[in-house]
């Protein structure tokens, strides 16, 4: 099968296309005729080698961690069948034409392939991390980067859940993030108090999901650092807040996103041989929307 491998760590020179295997499913797997792939951040991070102490990689390694397609075989217990149109975590790597993976779920008539395969990831950690703040229906909550991948979610199930959403983005995301549900905040100098004035009776709880430097202009508005939760600043652990990292893959997770009905804003789809491009548009921390791989 096609796909892309990186057999040493670097830049993106070292995503090359090449002819693999095509995996077998075991136990309590499927295997994916995958049709898009999302690519993340931690992609790069892993080609560059910057996660290679904390996230080592055997070569050749085939990147990518989520995926949407058509199961192709079914593993013993898998409880799928072959035709069924699934989204998920796959276990073996996504930039390539076939996948396997164990935590999945069925893809809605209503998603697109690269819609479904951007919600993995940037889903489970919008939903873990409001449930670590604790969000309670009638609560204020400000939400960094509200009109990112992460921020997007996060302002829909809050939103859902009842809480009143002070959202942050630049100027011109301020109508997407009116459109979420939230009350459009521009970032940058003076962000305090034209979030206080918004929220005069003050805040409940933030969540930095952009890393722009705004740990400390947030523990000021909250009072304490104790409902401040970032996902985006590594400085946060030198000034006491807590830094969300990782949470449990389960199908539960992408059903609870299904049934929700959350969506991202889609970026780019790039074919798969483009993955370089796609990297490097990542790696600017400024793509319009959530960037997939899409394969025929």
């Amino acid at each position: 099968m096609r796909a892309i491998t990186i057999t040493e760590y670097g830049d993106t020179d070292v995503l090359r296309p090449a002819e693999v295997t095509v995996p077998e499913p075991g136990p309590g797997q499927v295997r994916v005729a995958v049709k898009a792939a999302g690519v993340n951040p931690i992609d790069w991070k892993i080609r560059s080698g910057a996660m290679a102490e904390v996230r080592p990689v055997e070569f050749p390694h085939i990147l990518g961690l989520e995926f949407a397609g058509v199961v192709d075989a079914v593993g013993e217990g898998a409880g799928f069948a072959v035709g069924d149109e699934v989204f998920g975590w796959s276990d073996t790597g996504t930039y390539a034409e076939y996948a396997l993976a164990s935590k999945v779920t069925r893809k809605p008539a209503g998603l697109s392939w690269s819609e479904a395969a951007g919600l993995p990831i940037a889903g489970e950690t919008a939903l873990r991390v409001l449930g670590e703040l604790e969000v309670k229906p009638g609560e204020t909550v400000v939400i960094h980067g509200a009109s990112g991948q992460v921020g997007r979610i996060a302002t829909q199930a809050a939103v859902a859940l009842g809480a009143t959403v002070v959202g942050l983005a630049g100027a011109s995301a301020l109508d997407e993030v009116k459109e979420l549900g939230a009350v459009p905040v521009q970032y940058g100098d003076g962000w305090v108090s034209r979030v206080r004035s918004v929220a005069p009776d003050g805040v409940d709880a933030v969540f930095d999901a952009a890393g722009f430097g705004v740990l400390g202009d947030s523990v000021e508005l909250l009072g304490s650092p104790d409902r401040l939760i970032t996902i985006a600043d590594p400085s946060a652990y030198a000034q006491g807040v807590k830094f969300s990292a990782g949470g449990e893959e389960s199908a539960a997770v992408l059903e609870d996103l299904v049934s929700r009905g959350l969506k991202l804003k889609p970026g780019t789809a790039y074919a798969l041989a483009d993955v370089a491009e796609a990297h490097r548009e990542s790696a600017t921390g400024h793509a319009g929307g959530k960037l997939t791989l899409t394969l025929s």
